[in-house]
């Protein structure tokens, strides 16, 4: 396909179709997340839940550490209660092109190149849907970016705040100001797309993932997210606040939204709670949903939004693994010791096809061989010269230069080939091609001349005994 034409194509349907419905949308919107704002002050987190690791075999205790728990519960029950019973009614005029699959992400700044590179990887695995970036505002937009490399990508830049322009009145206009963890579900509800993937600027695609859409889980649910590290520390007081059970501890870790699909179709309702979520995240419910565990933010705020509306979800079992280098080369346990760069998550098809059969790798993983890899989320460092990529998370103890993962084993055996040499042949052509381009660039000398010599001295002579274990 011509990544050109089939985005000329899916230009002219977007704006045909989407305009008016995502303008009433926003109207309507704002007037409800103003008309249920919490009437109370924000959640006073009295102690950390700290970092509990998730463990399928150990139904921990849910533990509470708001100590204003008792002073926020009804105030907040109303408003979540006010809130819920609204979008529960016929919303009409959807804001999306039914039928429609595409590809959702967030980018700007020092994100924009690392984006960039990603968008090539997924190329490389074959996939052709459409892609929308969400840049937060003006300041994000840069025009040569957005206007040329992406086009001929098949994708498109859309400016956050101007979708969030809410006032019909121009002479009244008023933008809601969303940055950081917010952006995601307010993306994810202002695309144009149906069946939606969600990718992070720094979360690189192993395999093709269009056929995800068309797969279960994702077919039967409509909702699909992927494990963190991490238990789940919702406080109690939340589950009293959207009046739904809880759930054991061990029943699923807490969500790595990283990457998550989303049927607008199944799931407008559960994008509309999620964004109330957020859009009080920072006052109110980041705090609830987490109690500073690692990672508080938009993560756990899509499958306790389903949840409290009674919508389906699927949640991947197979943990996620650490990608990286050994603490110490030379141990032979030096598999277990990894000083982590990456998230490693699996094929979720693979997983189901597991899952449905009884076999629970989560309990054991003895059982059965792991699904394969299918997203590496970048996290430390992220593949973008301008960005620490090129410093000592590249090289080893003595100053040579190595590859950002060689470890564990068992997690690159999962990959089956050698991804990271792929993801620097693109750091390589998006550096060499774009420096002095990127804004965040502007003031960076020999970042192309840094990639080319990192690419001769790691992939020109390529380590044997990684790659062995990658075949």
């Amino acid at each position: 396909m011509n990544y050109r034409d089939a985005n000329t194509q899916f230009e002219r349907k977007s704006l045909r179709d989407c305009p008016v419905r995502q303008a009433q949308l926003r109207y309507d919107l704002y007037s409800l997340l103003e008309k249920y704002a919490p009437q109370c002050p924000s959640p006073e987190l009295g102690h950390s839940a700290g970092m509990p690791r998730f463990d399928a075999l150990d139904d921990l205790p849910r533990k509470n550490y708001i100590d204003n728990a008792d002073e926020l519960l009804q105030p907040m029950k109303e408003a979540h209660n006010g809130f819920v019973k609204e979008i529960r009614k016929s919303w009409t005029g959807y804001p999306y092109i039914v039928g429609t699959e595409g590809i959702v992400s967030a980018a700007g700044g020092t994100y924009m190149p690392t984006f960039v590179v990603t968008l090539r990887v997924l190329r490389r695995t074959g996939c052709q849907l459409p892609v929308e970036l969400f840049v937060k505002n003006s300041t994000e937009y840069e025009p040569y970016i957005c206007e040329t490399v992406l086009p001929a990508l098949n994708a498109k830049c859309i400016v956050l705040s101007e979708t969030m322009t809410l006032s019909p009145d121009p002479t009244k206009n008023t933008t809601v100001t969303i940055e950081h963890f917010q952006i995601k579900s307010f993306a994810l509800l202002f695309s144009s797309f149906d069946n939606t993937i969600w990718l992070d600027a720094d979360n690189l695609p192993l395999h093709n993932p269009t056929p995800l859409l068309s797969s279960k889980p994702f077919t039967s649910t409509g909702l699909l997210t992927w494990p963190d590290f991490w238990a789940s520390t919702i406080s109690p007081t939340y589950f009293n606040i959207s009046q739904q059970p809880d759930f054991p501890t061990n029943a699923r870790a807490s969500t790595e939204a990283g990457m998550l699909l989303v049927s607008k179709r199944t799931h407008f309702s559960t994008l509309l709670l999620a964004t109330y979520y957020n859009y009080y995240g920072p006052s109110h419910y980041y705090t609830l949903l987490s109690q500073g565990a690692p990672g508080e933010g938009d993560k756990d705020t899509f499958l306790p939004a389903a949840s409290a509306l009674g919508n389906p979800f699927h949640a991947v079992s197979e943990p996620v693994a650490d990608l990286g280098r050994p603490h110490h080369p030379n141990d032979e346990d030096a598999d277990d010791d990894i000083v982590g760069s990456a998230m490693l998550q699996a094929d979720p098809i693979e997983d189901y096809e597991l899952t449905r059969r009884g076999i629970w790798r989560v309990k054991g993983d003895s059982v059965a061989e792991p699904p394969r890899g299918f997203f590496v989320h970048a996290y430390n460092p992220e593949f973008n010269p301008g960005v620490e990529l090129l410093g000592e998370k590249t090289h080893d103890r003595d100053g040579n230069a190595t590859r950002v993962y060689t470890g564990p084993k068992r997690a690159l055996r999962r990959i089956g080939y050698d991804a990271e040499r792929g993801f620097w042949e693109e750091v390589r052509k998006v550096t060499c091609g774009l420096e002095g381009v990127f804004e965040s660039w502007k003031n960076k000398e020999s970042l192309c001349e840094g990639v080319k010599r990192h690419w001769e001295d790691v992939f020109e002579s390529p380590d044997a005994e990684v790659l062995e274990f990658m075949r």
